[in-house]
């Protein structure tokens, strides 16, 4: 059906930017290679490999994409010039940001971690009015400089929300304690637990 679009649907040539031409044309690439993807299917013999190559290595789907087409662009400058090469390379780059983006979705997990020493009140506050499960870890807090001496224990609050979710999280946590030390992670692959079931390939 892709290559069928292609042949039959007519060409209206917008801008001769080639910059313009690589960054929206990646964009748009990136969107439809997304969207096919999260239905848990696959554009062309890349993604199929890509796939494949997925369960037998650490890198993302996005990053095995990029390479895979790096190497072929790279093999192409031969046949076509450098520069050609460099701004398909340029699409694909833009196009792997944007297949992560419809992957993931706007509701990408975020995994944030508080120390505060007003704790007991945080994690009342997550579970029952932000709706999500924590885990809790011991720990110690203190060991500045020139007050090495002076720490006490606290425990280190752990939970997994969305990205959606991460401006209230922090609003909560600075209603309560303004000094508390949040920061905060995106997280790859997470399942079980207080969360939405999202689809895997």
């Amino acid at each position: 059906l892709f290559g069928a679009c292609l042949y039959l649907m007519p060409d209206y040539p917008l801008t001769g930017d080639k910059l313009l031409v690589a960054v929206f044309g990646g964009i748009f690439l990136g969107m439809g290679i997304g969207l096919v993807m999260r239905a848990g299917a696959a554009l062309d013999g890349i993604e199929v490999l890509a796939l494949y190559t997925l369960k037998r290595t650490s890198f993302t789907i996005t990053e095995i994409i990029l390479g895979l087409n790096i190497l072929i662009f790279s093999v192409a400058a031969f046949e076509f010039g450098i520069e050609t090469s460099l701004y398909s390379i340029l699409t694909y780059f833009a196009a792997t940001r944007t297949i992560d983006y419809v992957v993931e979705g706007i509701q990408a997990y975020t995994g944030v971690t508080i120390i505060s020493g007003k704790s007991e009140i945080i994690k009342n506050r997550l579970v029952n009015e932000l709706g999500r499960g924590i885990t809790v870890y011991k720990g110690e807090r203190g060991f500045l400089p020139g007050k090495f001496e002076v720490h006490a224990e606290v425990d280190i609050i752990f939970t997994v929300i969305t990205r959606l979710e991460l401006r209230k999280l922090k609003n909560l946590v600075t209603d309560v304690d303004p000094q508390a030390f949040v920061f905060a992670n995106t997280i790859k692959e997470a399942s079980g637990g207080i969360m939405k079931r999202r689809h895997v390939h």
